[in-house]
């Protein structure tokens, strides 16, 4: 299975230490993966503005200027499915991950296991999630879900789905 990771965390040593833990769990479990590492939920934003093809976001809650819930429910708002898991030191924001649909909770440091189970976790997810077609147009990366088109047309050198 490919899969598209982001990593967003304003410290850099965290986003090495946990690209190494996503290589190792990849490495084990077959998965081909592109890692994207972002230093701010900015940096992300800007990026996902032309891009929106991630499977799993790998979140810390505490950021400077945007926190990774602030993030989170920007992306849900593009009813993008991506599993998001959230990184924090503490345990008072998880309340807030329920409204856009956490998969998981981990707190630093992180634990190899946990953030493999939740990895893991995520993949079974996306394995059975509805087949889709990512389309990109005038610059713009969507995912449909099959179910969602009625029908595709062709007009010269035009689709209209």
């Amino acid at each position: 299975m490919k899969l598209n990771i982001a990593i967003c965390d304003d410290e850099q040593n965290q986003i090495e230490y946990i690209t190494s833990l996503v290589l190792s769990w990849s490495a084990k479990k077959g998965h081909d993966c592109d890692i994207h590492a972002f230093t701010s939920a900015e940096a992300f934003l800007f990026e996902y503005e032309d891009d929106k093809a991630y499977d799993i976001l790998l979140l810390d809650v505490e950021m400077k200027s945007m926190t990774g819930i602030e993030l989170a429910k920007h992306i849900r708002k593009d009813n993008n499915r991506a599993e998001i898991v959230f990184i924090t030191s503490h345990f008072e924001f998880i309340g807030e991950g329920y409204e856009v649909d956490a998969l998981h909770y981990l707190i630093k440091p992180i634990s190899t296991d946990k953030l493999a189970q939740a990895l893991t976790k995520a993949t079974e997810k996306l394995s059975v999630e509805p087949p889709s077609v990512i389309i990109t147009c005038e610059g713009e990366t969507i995912k449909l879900y099959e179910a969602d088109i009625r029908y595709v047309e062709s007009f010269l050198h035009y689709i209209v789905i």
